[in-house]
């Protein structure tokens, strides 16, 4: 195994370890230690593995490191957001650019569980994973369970 270098969300840490994914292989490292890491950092980075079993890795350099905010807004979506929904059928997903940089997601889901799909969307890996191949440092979720829309807002810094 050579050296890898890339974009790595932490998905779990504790003081003597941590879990990083790569953004887009989505490849798990299990790090031999845990260089101050906390679950929803995200690394450019490059990370070897650790000798002489090379079974868990280390980082060797780090080029940048930002935590990505989840945050479960208490706001609906916008206006323009449901405008999207309402021209979507159930089950679609909307992207669409931000105004200046960023990128909204906008779900068409069943009426009455808009919340439920939020808290999927939190609870997911993939959605830090996305912030970061975005180079989001905010994650905003905002529903509306009797209209049957859900809003995913990547926000830069």
């Amino acid at each position: 195994m050579t050296e890898m270098t890339g974009t790595f969300v932490v998905t779990h840490a504790e003081s003597e370890s941590a879990v990083v994914r790569d953004v887009e292989t989505a490849q798990v490292h299990t790090l031999g230690s845990n260089p101050g890491l906390e679950v929803n950092d995200v690394l450019e980075a490059t990370v070897a593995p650790e000798p002489p079993l090379e079974v868990t890795w280390q980082v060797v350099d780090v080029e940048s490191r930002r935590s990505i905010e989840l945050v479960d807004s208490d706001l609906e979506p916008t206006q323009r957001e449901k405008e999207i929904a309402a021209e979507a059928d159930v089950g679609d997903l909307v992207q669409e650019e931000r105004a200046g940089t960023g990128e909204i997601h906008v779900f068409c889901v069943p009426r009455g569980e808009a919340e439920a799909a939020a808290q999927d969307v939190l609870e997911d890996d993939e959605t830090i994973a996305r912030a970061a191949r975005l180079e989001a440092v905010r994650v905003e979720v905002r529903c509306a369970d009797d209209d049957g829309v859900l809003s995913v807002r990547y926000l830069p810094d």
